[in-house]
């Protein structure tokens, strides 16, 4: 069998189109993502990528990645790429911790896999329910008139489902946002207002109350766990928990505490597709809706989430998130993972893309 000869890493600045993207904890123009290439002794090689959201988002930031790659990648040299469970246990052993520099390595491991027995990663993953699937539009921090704007466009372009980034302001403010967006959504339109941790429990629940007649989902309203679920009973919309759905472990205890109506997943925070796989079965389980999405990154994040998306049942399939509206380039040009209402999924052996890594900058290798 096939073995790991060698693993490279490198560095790409993704910039960002128009505006800069705003949220409540950053406002951005560029990202730093990171790639990682994994060659066989056969010469297929497979790749993944990590794209943390900036430095305050999460416990994660772009140098610290590359910092827990460099850590694990030499101990991995010889393995059997096919032995995902193996590689996982030997990276733990390797470095506590860090699971979204591991997803990485699992991104590039299972796209590996998929050129080797020459499957898309959608048939690895159980099987693609559809051809394609839905994505979602979010649309960034801005005044009420622009949010309603956007909202008007993006629904004439088919999305049914858009979220609404609120906090790290007035919360009179998001308010206004919340009652304009609703004057131009139309029929069937999904609202989500995603606070990305920001709230204090009581302007969430100011916000909420204050916008009773609204039907939309409330995503991660505050920063804790604790504190979102001492929400239940207090406000009147179902709550998406995003930011702390860190692991399995916290999506069951989610679930027994009937805190979370559903979940906003980011491969990349728990670890990879290995333990998506078992998020997703546990949410098929206990039917509750999830989106498959990733915190930024281009055409490999891309494709993973389009991949196990089109493996989730439609009916709990919130949508599909990718950065490709809001970036500029494509690591495939040929193959481009490409935004929209209805995101198709690639058909190829493994992600189904052929990234250019001349377009990278290489920080280093091992063999």
């Amino acid at each position: 069998m096939d073995k790991i000869k060698e693993i490279h890493i490198y560095q790409y600045d993704m910039s960002i189109l128009g505006p800069s993207y705003r949220f409540s904890l950053s406002t951005l123009t560029k990202l730093d993502t990171t790639l990682v290439k994994i060659v066989c002794e056969s010469g297929v090689s497979g790749f993944g990528e990590v794209c943390p959201l900036g430095n305050t988002y999460l416990p994660s930031h772009p140098e610290g990645a590359r910092a827990a790659l460099k850590t694990i990648a030499p101990q991995l040299i010889g393995m059997n790429p096919v032995q995902t469970q193996v590689i996982l246990s030997k990276m733990d052993l390797a470095l506590s911790g860090h699971a979204y520099a591991k997803a990485a390595i699992d991104i590039a491991l299972w796209d590996l896999k998929g050129k080797i027995f020459n499957l898309s990663l959608s048939d690895l993953l159980g099987g693609a329910i559809v051809d394609h699937v839905p994505g979602y539009y979010a649309i960034s921090t801005d005044t009420p008139e622009n949010v309603a704007n956007i909202v008007i466009e993006k629904q004439a372009q088919g999305y049914r489902r858009l979220q609404i980034k609120v906090g790290g302001r007035d919360i009179e403010e998001d308010i206004a946002v919340a009652h304009k967006a609703f004057e131009a959504r139309a029929p069937g339109i999904k609202i989500v207002l995603d606070a990305n941790r920001s709230l204090s429990v009581c302007d969430a629940i100011f916000l909420s109350n204050s916008c009773r007649d609204l039907n939309f989902i409330f995503e991660q309203p505050c920063n804790s766990y604790e504190e979102i679920k001492s929400l239940k009973g207090k406000i009147n919309h179902p709550i998406f928990v995003d930011e702390s759905a860190t692991g399995i472990d916290m999506i069951c205890r989610s679930i027994h505490d009937d805190v979370a109506d559903g979940f906003g997943m980011k491969i990349t925070r728990i670890g990879g597709l290995s333990n998506m796989i078992a998020i997703r079965d546990i949410c098929r389980d206990f039917k509750r809706p999830m989106t498959c999405e990733d915190s930024w990154g281009g055409d490999i994040i891309a494709a993973a989430c389009v991949h196990m998306g089109a493996t989730i049942a439609p009916k709990l399939l919130e949508g599909v998130w990718i950065s490709d509206d809001y970036t500029d380039g494509n690591y495939d040009e040929e193959n481009p993972i490409t935004a929209g209402a209805q995101i198709k999924v690639p058909t190829g052996p493994g992600l189904g893309i052929n990234p250019d890594t001349t377009k990278w900058a290489h920080i280093i290798s091992f063999d």
